[in-house]
């Protein structure tokens, strides 16, 4: 995942509202959105990672909540172990994020964001194991390797950097849910969170972040929707959360960018098939 915006408590009655895109090398096997089990038997709607068995982002039965993006680097890191199971460990377990890290040892996973929430307490974090900057100050006590803190009620965006890093594709969309939570927009009304994720325009270099990466590829990294089928690379889905009170509304569009040579100013969405899950999980507690 590359790409997203999250709203906490953007308005009343609507703990989350979260806009995202997956970025991904085409040939990276993927089972998309469903239902499926943790090791405990709890019930995760989520994408999967085929190749080592995690996800880049998810929503657990009982409320808790996993993002995922990693850190840009170049040339690219190798780790030991896959940053997805971060996900599926924090949706699985019953910690509190606080002592959820303790267990875990950062310096084992290349470059990662991870935003961890329980609709049900209402608690949420951000956390690195990279110093990237424009996060605001770091949470007292964090154990060795950590960087991250506790998150309040706002609307917060993230890629490859920093959470809240001023990248244009970052704060695009940003811009576009603060409008969609001012319109008080239903669960079905979508399309404008859909236009913006599907943007391919790329930023002016002057505005380009500066990762390491080649130019020709930070260009092409800088649209919301990033195409690059010369590298076998690109938006594989976008993801749209709606979680009300006890009730939770996830629409993802898979594409399949391979089919698709030109680049207009929109990805069309006939190359995309789409998926929905609304799922009644009442949590008495959800949304107070």
């Amino acid at each position: 995942m590359c790409l997203i915006a999250f709203a906490i408590h953007g308005r009343p009655g609507l703990p989350l509202l979260l806009a995202s895109n997956r970025d991904e090398f085409f040939d990276r096997p993927t089972q998309p959105l469903q239902l499926w089990p943790l090791p405990s038997g709890k019930r995760v709607a989520a994408g999967r990672d085929l190749q080592a068995g995690g996800s880049w982002i998810g929503l657990a039965e009982d409320g808790r909540v996993a993002m995922l993006t990693n850190v840009r680097s170049w040339p690219i890191e190798v780790a030991p172990c896959s940053r997805g199971d971060l996900v599926t460990g924090w949706l699985d377990s019953k910690a509190d994020w606080q002592d959820w890290i303790t267990a875990i040892d950062p310096a084992c996973y290349a470059g990662f964001n991870l935003v961890l929430g329980d609709l049900a307490t209402s608690r949420w974090a951000w956390l690195s194991n990279r110093a990237v900057g424009a996060s605001g100050p770091n949470e007292a006590g964090l154990p060795p390797g950590w960087q991250g803190r506790s998150l309040g009620p706002g609307c917060y965006g993230l890629s490859n950097a920093g959470l809240d890093t001023p990248w244009p594709k970052t704060l695009a969309l940003k811009d576009a849910l603060a409008r969609h939570l001012s319109q008080r927009a239903h669960a079905d009304e979508t399309q404008d969170l859909l236009q913006a994720l599907r943007a391919m325009g790329e930023a002016h270099d002057d505005s380009l972040p500066r990762t390491g990466v080649p130019i020709d590829l930070e260009r092409r990294l800088s649209s919301a929707f990033v195409h690059a089928p010369e590298r076998g690379y690109g938006t594989r889905s976008s993801l749209i959360v709606h979680a009300g009170a006890g009730s939770l509304v996830l629409q993802e569009w898979t594409h399949q960018p391979r089919v698709f040579a030109e680049r207009p100013g929109h990805w069309p969405l006939h190359h995309s098939v789409p998926r929905r899950l609304e799922l009644d999980w009442t949590m008495p507690k959800l949304g107070q």
